[in-house]
């Protein structure tokens, strides 16, 4: 029983990796490996293991980049089609214009509700304490519609959310305090992996599973971003000619076009991603190999700035939280950088250079937690500090093990799925924490 569950994770790691080929879509990958399970069932009946004959059958299949190049020479114009907003049928078999309509449902309730919870809200903090709680029944019900999510699942999402919803709405956070800008802005982490066990179809136990939405979260920063762009364009361009003729736009934006447009614009790139994934998977090794040499540059940069910067107690406040984002950043790089990475290619240059990036992180990372161990110290405890100093650990282990990991494949002692596995596994700490911030610090920190 553990070859076979052996094998099988072999089998879906080989299925990543075939994916991530450019002309060969979800049909023909499904058609690929039912070959590689006939190939491997008639080895096995021959007397290999699992093991052999997973290993025999890939190499009589030969070069998945020549299979690539094959699809690609036979189906020249898939690349184009992807393109396409709307294919005639997507690989569940649901018609592309029901789907097409239920996107843009949940894009427009998400903006009702936005606008609706804006309007409706008594002050501003009320607002941002429940923007999240707004847009996550419409991004996890299109990932429910999507996977048909079975109700113990629903019921598995909806508990939390519950929780959530009272202890933000319910809390008497004092005006303006620090735990309740905290709750605001740890609540979208919690609700993000809640989003994932939806995105996963409740198969959270998954590595391979946790692996994807971290595909998918990258692809989505991708495309929400582009969305962003160009709607930021489109309107900038539209404001810019009514100015012209004496009409102010301003109110409208500031009252119905924003409101509408930056949750219905989640909803629908995270649509984009799950109809077009195979397109931007294309450009993540891309865009790793672009940004992580420039992100050690700059990581050396503010470490020399941190070293050189006194002692630790004068480092400005607002430095070490702009270090935080800085180390969150760095660690969505190297999430993007593994998932879009072959499982199975043997380590280069550039997992060299994501060592480095880790080990300078790291070294950030330890100067950061000495200067607020000091300022601690100095100034005494608060909720800022302390949850600054708790992401700061988690981010410290996280690093430290990916390192070491690393190491481990760089030398051929260990290999990449150990580190993929890492990275999934821990996800859920940053979500336990971010829940502890939301639930845990008002009350201790009597609310302020």
């Amino acid at each position: 029983m553990e070859l076979r569950a052996e094998l099988e994770e072999q089998i879906e790691q080989w299925r990543g990796y075939v994916r991530r080929r450019q002309a060969i879509s979800t049909a023909d990958v499904d058609e690929l490996e039912d070959h590689l399970r006939e190939q491997i069932s008639d080895l096995a009946a021959t007397g290999l293991d699992d093991e052999e004959a997973f290993l025999v059958a890939i190499r009589r299949m030969g070069s998945l980049d020549a299979v690539s190049r094959e699809f690609a020479h036979e189906h020249s114009d898939r690349l184009w089609k992807q393109l396409v907003v709307a294919p005639e049928m997507p690989a569940d078999g649901t018609p592309s214009w029901r789907e097409l309509a239920v996107v843009v449902a949940l894009a427009v309730g998400a903006g009702a509700a936005v606008k609706t919870g804006y309007d409706l809200a008594g002050d501003e903090a009320a607002f941002l304490r429940n923007v999240s709680l707004l847009v996550f029944p419409f991004l996890a019900g299109y990932f429910a519609w999507k996977r048909r999510l079975t109700a113990p699942v629903v019921a598995t999402l909806l508990v939390p959310f519950a929780v959530l919803a009272v202890v933000l709405n319910v809390y008497p956070f004092e005006p303006g305090g620090s735990t309740e800008l905290l709750a605001a802005l740890h609540a979208p982490v919690v609700l993000w992996l809640l989003a994932g066990v939806a995105y996963v179809g409740g198969a959270w136990r998954s590595d391979a599973r946790r692996m994807d939405f971290v595909r998918f979260t990258g692809e989505l920063a991708i495309y929400y971003t582009l969305l962003a762009l160009g709607g930021g364009v489109l309107v900038g361009l539209t404001a810019g000619v009514l100015q012209i003729v004496d009409v102010d736009v301003e109110p409208v934006l500031e009252s119905w076009i924003m409101p509408f447009a930056v949750p219905g614009a989640l909803v629908v790139a995270a649509w984009l991603v799950e109809a077009k994934q195979n397109v931007v998977e294309n450009i993540a090794p891309v865009l790793t190999r672009v940004f992580t040499p420039l992100t050690v540059i700059m990581l050396l940069t503010l470490l020399v700035v941190l070293v050189t910067a006194g002692g630790f107690a004068t480092v400005d406040r607002e430095l070490l939280i702009l270090m935080d984002a800085v180390l969150v950043l760095v660690l969505a790089l190297l999430l993007y950088s593994i998932s879009a990475r072959d499982s199975l290619a043997p380590p280069g240059f550039f997992d060299a250079l994501q060592l480095i990036l880790v080990g300078t992180a790291l070294a950030v990372d330890a100067v950061m937690l000495a200067a607020m161990l000091t300022r601690i110290a100095e100034f005494g405890t608060s909720p800022n500090k302390i949850a600054a100093l708790g992401l700061n650990l988690l981010l410290l282990v996280h690093l430290a093990w990916a390192a070491w990991l690393s190491a481990g494949f760089l030398r051929g002692r260990r290999t990449f799925v150990a580190l993929e596995r890492w990275q999934t596994r821990y996800l859920p700490v940053y979500g336990l924490w971010a829940a502890v911030v939301v639930i845990v610090f008002p009350p201790l920190f009597d609310w302020v």
